[in-house]
């Protein structure tokens, strides 16, 4: 880690390059993460991250200003009209929070100042994300999608299984990080889901579920005949992975207490 060049002030900040290799060096395992986040999303992220360590931000101011590119993308699909301009602004607003969201991480991991206080504040940002997204596309159907079938309440669904999903990932990982430190034993920090080696092809087919790929489906935002089949696909993945991911999750827990 590089905290005491971080310590000794402005002059000795590490410089870009170093801090990128640094943090090429100590990536995770891409085994089992859809193909955006893994190849596109991953490696942007150890970029901004360098950028931001050699401009002495830390991983707090990176978290709110992935939250403030997240809230600007939001505001544009639930507030103006739907046309391309406004969909393609989204969804690069959107890929960039998503990049930064992984960025914050990465900050803190290699410069030591992570906390349990940063790490909240990124949970909590991530749970008011998740739904918020869906919430701004069933505004945006309001106003500009004419839409008279069931579909115009797809997006309050979608908000339902996102957050579901959300709330499961993170209640599993933390309860059984809790019997690990219980049992005496090392947290290994994988769930059911996360075990075992998964190649290329596994990441290309999950890539449905892929947050990248929901924030760049608003580039089909000025056309209803596009943008709704594609946004009904992505809910139907991540319905189906969510149901199975659940399922896996209650059998890992419920093997711990047992």
């Amino acid at each position: 880690m590089i905290t005491g060049e971080m310590k000794a002030g402005i002059r000795s900040r590490p410089k870009f390059t170093q801090v990128l290799n640094e943090l090429d060096r100590a990536q995770k395992p891409g085994d089992g993460v859809p193909a955006y986040s893994r190849w596109a999303n991953r490696r942007g992220a150890r970029v901004f991250a360098a950028a931001a360590v050699a401009a002495g931000w830390g991983p707090n101011a990176v978290t709110v200003l992935s939250a403030c590119c997240s809230a600007a993308g939001l505001l544009l699909l639930a507030l103006l009209p739907a046309s391309w301009g406004t969909g393609v602004g989204a969804a690069a607003l959107l890929a960039l929070g998503y990049l930064m969201d992984s960025a914050d991480g990465q900050v803190a991991r290699v410069t030591g100042t992570g906390s349990a206080a940063g790490e909240w504040l990124d949970h909590v940002i991530d749970a008011v994300r998740t739904p918020a997204l869906h919430l701004a596309v069933f505004f945006g159907f309001q106003r500009s999608f004419e839409i008279d079938s069931a579909l115009r309440y797809l997006p309050l669904a979608f908000a339902l299984v996102a957050t579901g999903h959300f709330i499961s990932q993170i209640l599993a990982e933390q309860l059984g990080r809790a019997h690990a430190l219980r049992a005496g034993a090392k947290d290994s920090g994988s769930l059911p889901e996360q075990e075992g080696r998964k190649g290329m092809l596994w990441s290309f087919l999950i890539l449905p579920i892929d947050t990248g790929v929901l924030c760049w489906v608003f580039v089909l935002w000025g056309s209803p005949a596009l943008f709704v089949p594609g946004y009904a696909v992505l809910f139907a993945f991540a319905a189906v992975f969510a149901g199975i991911s659940a399922r896996r999750k209650y059998a890992y827990l419920k093997g711990l207490g047992q």
